[in-house]
């Protein structure tokens, strides 16, 4: 079910009159009416995954409250590692393992040995590197000794299934999600009104500024071939803004709809294309899987102690299994290495916590921020291409500076209409984001007129082609 489509538009206000006027009195109804809710909206794409998420869930439950009641280590490693493997294992079998079966059929055939093997017909479940990710961190964090497992089966379920952010984030983590269903739940119409705020600002950047991005974006990265280097520039940029609306749209609006419903979600994105350096990007965008990482893979390596080997190693770890939890491509692994490239002499030569509190952005920092964008725009390239051979060559044609004509851009009418409301869009969305940060806020903070004004160009917008895929849910 997807958060810009008419079914979504029906079932939200159904679930939310039962939640507060039938339900509000109990907080195991409310619960259970969640669970109920939730699995509904993940069985819209296909029932039958269904049983990945009741399984993770229950998995994690009992492994969880089988490391509370045990003292010595090695049962421990060995309950931790149950969680580990399985969680993995369904992870890496639905997502990878046609892609480690083409990579080894590749390896043998560039040493002129020919194999014959068939791929599975493997179906890739929405959202399970989210959810996965979300209830392994819970099992990690107990073994820990970080939080108690809790007792309530429904209370768990509910934190698993969550489906405002079920399918694309926030990775919410027990300590800060879990117990928010254990306690009761008092409607306040402030902070359900900033989560409709929230909603509103997150339709627009899908629904406006992302989706008439890819109109652009498809037709260039579909033919590169055909395009001059003044389009494929245009098309890399674009795409640029078409991942961040689309994605930081769904953040937004999954922590709009948790509000209404009396819930906290972290912030997943601060501006981050206003970033200074790559360092500062990481900081401000996919906030949830970055500290992820940063909390079960980076520190647990080492993290910044010991030798600068050491170091450098991790970091570049970390960015590579990044770019792999992306998909199953070798351009996600290239598209990791990139950053970690990037990363590193900032590590080396210390500055890359220079912006961890600055928040305002000066104009001398111009510079900054667009050679920054300008490199991210750079790794976009292969994460959108379909291989490295067409990112490369992507690139390639952009630098032969072929065509600088604005003329082969605008090639017709319609085209020209688009262009001028995706800069419109565009400009709306940074300048409201630009003044938001000058006020050292976390988020778009809309009033009653800018707000109306909003939901017309949505339906403007939205009206005339049916609801498209967030590009998240197919990792």
């Amino acid at each position: 079910m997807l958060f810009n489509s008419l079914d979504f538009a029906i079932f939200l206000p159904i679930v939310f009159i039962l939640y507060w006027f039938l339900f509000k009195k109990s907080i195991r109804l409310q619960n259970l009416l969640i669970v109920l809710a939730s699995y509904v909206f993940y069985a819209w794409w296909d029932w039958r995954f269904l049983s990945l998420i009741i399984f993770s869930s229950l998995l994690d439950y009992f492994v969880a409250n089988l490391l509370k009641d045990e003292q010595r280590n090695f049962k421990r490693k060995v309950f931790v590692s149950i969680s580990v493997f399985f969680n993995l294992g369904l992870l890496g079998v639905f997502k990878y393992c046609n892609f480690f079966v083409d990579s080894w059929i590749a390896a043998w055939e560039s040493l002129g040995i020919s194999m014959q093997a068939s791929t599975l017909n493997i179906i890739l479940p929405v959202g399970i590197s989210f959810y996965t990710f979300q209830t392994l961190s819970y099992t990690i964090d107990v073994y820990r000794k970080k939080i108690e497992p809790t007792q309530h089966l429904l209370q768990f379920m509910a934190y698993v299934a969550f489906f405002p952010q079920l399918v694309a984030g926030p990775i919410e983590r027990a300590t800060q999600l879990l117990p928010q269903f254990q306690k009761a739940r008092v409607f306040n119409s402030d902070f359900a009104m900033s989560g409709v705020y929230l909603i509103i600002w997150g339709l627009f950047k899908k629904v406006v500024v992302a989706d008439n991005c890819a109109f652009f974006v498809n037709q260039i990265f579909n033919s590169p071939g055909d395009c001059s280097s003044i389009e494929l520039l245009v098309g890399a940029i674009l795409f640029g803004f078409q991942i961040y609306g689309d994605f930081s749209g769904y953040s937004d609006i999954a922590i709009g709809v948790a509000r209404l419903f009396g819930f906290s979600l972290m912030t997943n994105f601060v501006f981050p294309y206003f970033s200074r350096d790559i360092a500062e990007f990481w900081r401000r965008w996919h906030i949830s899987l970055s500290t992820w990482f940063r909390d079960y893979l980076y520190i647990p390596l080492g993290g910044s102690r010991g030798k600068r080997y050491t170091q450098i190693r991790n970091v570049m770890i970390v960015f590579l299994v990044s770019g792999f939890w992306h998909g199953a491509n070798w351009t996600f692994i290239v598209w990791g290495l990139i950053h970690g490239l990037l990363f590193l002499p900032l590590l080396l030569s210390k500055s890359n916590r220079n912006h961890i509190t600055k928040t305002r952005i000066v104009l001398k920092q111009l510079p900054k921020i667009v050679l920054t964008f300008m490199l991210v725009t750079f790794a976009w390239v292969f994460f959108r291409a379909d291989s490295i051979h067409m990112a490369y060559d992507y690139i390639l044609n952009i630098l032969e500076f072929s065509g600088w004509s604005l003329e082969l851009f605008y090639k017709s009418s319609k085209m020209l209409l688009f262009s001028s409301i995706i800069l419109t869009s565009l400009l709306v969305m940074l300048v409201f984001e630009f003044l938001t940060l000058q006020r050292n806020q976390r988020e778009v903070h809309l009033n009653q007129l800018s707000a109306i004004f909003i939901v017309m160009l949505i339906i403007f917008m939205g009206v005339f082609k049916n609801p498209s895929d967030f590009i998240y849910f197919q990792f």
